[in-house]
């Protein structure tokens, strides 16, 4: 009997509704199609000129893709890194952060495409449909960057190797060139830019943080104050200078505007890993290094405990000859914790501390 997949709800959910709507849009595409029509459907797609009369489609739409090659990306996008960041987050914080990657991109996306429509007149910008996970993907890479920041991925048996924080630029790229092709329509380098800073920008300020039972900072954070996730992080060293300005110009119009709030030292010091017992002992750059040391452990028990879980809701243990059924349930060491590989989802990582410990973080 094949193992039974293990894949919590609202991931379950959303992998059903890009299929169905996927299908669905397929289907009319079909049956419409001539070699002189331009196909839309704006009550599956969010089209500018056409969708305000269909407001749901700001958030279905995030979930129809238009060609099987860009449905086999996204549904292996959502299963992998979507099943990950559920059992990293629990479901109602997942769900939260889907609804605003998808809304706020999409709205960007449909304001642009509006804006271009008015400046050149070109009719195309107002009909080009705004769809697909390209949102999804950018928000899951940037989730990942703040989940292990100084991590190296290793794939293709050690063909391609690089550090986490490149990822989101190199996809920029990609969609970018792809945007050129009939693969991806014109909206879609938009939804890349705006999935980004929307997804980092929730991460980084509003996004409550779980407790570190290591720590002592409070239950209600906010935000991740860590310098590893500044946005000049997830630029090459040269530009990280110019990134900086420009972000922290940024960053003070929206604190006047009290769009964002500015970090206290409290909250530094919590994304830093200073405790009680740390802060006597810890000084400048030795406390990042820590906080990311810590930071990968503890995602390394996270992922032991989540194998175990989803092993032992595989193997039934065999029931006793004489006396009671009793289940037990291993209890994984700390020691097994540390030292255990990620699941397949992270591919083959490794932990590398950042040796800079002198750079700023910017906003």
């Amino acid at each position: 009997m094949p193992p039974r997949l293990n894949i919590p709800p609202v991931t379950r959910i959303l992998l059903s509704v890009l299929v169905l709507q996927s299908l669905l849009s397929a289907a009319i595409r079909y049956r419409q199609w001539s070699e002189n029509s331009n196909i839309v459907i704006p009550y599956l797609n969010l089209v500018p000129s056409l969708s305000i009369w269909y407001p749901w489609t700001f958030l279905t739409t995030t979930l129809v893709e238009s060609n099987i090659f860009t449905l086999a990306i996204a549904g292996f996008t959502i299963f992998n890194g979507g099943r990950y960041l559920e059992r990293a987050w629990s479901s109602a914080e997942f769900a939260k952060f889907l609804v605003i990657v998808a809304l706020i991109p999409n709205f960007l996306t449909f304001l642009a495409l509006d804006i271009l429509f008015s400046m050149t007149g070109a009719e195309h910008w107002a009909l080009t449909p705004i769809a697909g996970t390209i949102p999804f993907q950018i928000s899951f890479l940037i989730a990942f960057c703040q989940l292990v920041p100084a991590h190296t991925v290793t794939l293709f048996k050690g063909i391609l190797s690089m550090r986490v924080p490149r990822f989101p630029l190199i996809y920029l790229g990609l969609v970018m060139v792809l945007a050129m092709t009939p693969l991806l329509t014109g909206a879609s380098f938009f939804l890349a830019v705006f999935g980004f800073v929307t997804s980092w920008t929730y991460l980084r300020f509003y996004k409550t943080v779980f407790p570190d039972l290591d720590s002592s900072q409070p239950a209600a954070l906010r935000g991740d104050a860590s310098e590893s996730f500044a946005f000049p992080e997830f630029f090459p060293g040269p530009a990280k200078p110019f990134v900086a300005t420009v972000s922290n110009q940024i960053f003070d119009l929206l604190v006047a505007v009290k769009i964002c709030t500015p970090f206290s030292p409290a909250d530094v010091s919590a994304a830093r890993g200073d405790n009680f017992h740390l802060q006597g002992r810890n000084h400048g750059g030795s406390n990042r290094a820590e906080a990311e040391r810590r930071r990968a452990l503890a995602l390394k028990a996270l992922d032991q405990r989540l194998h175990a879980a989803t092993a032992n809701s595989r193997t039934q243990p065999p029931p006793a000859t004489t006396g009671p059924t009793v289940q037990t349930q291993p209890q994984p060491n700390t020691q097994t914790a540390m030292t255990s590989k990620p699941g397949p989802m992270l591919g083959e990582t490794s932990y590398v501390p950042d040796q800079d410990h002198n750079e700023k973080g910017g906003a």
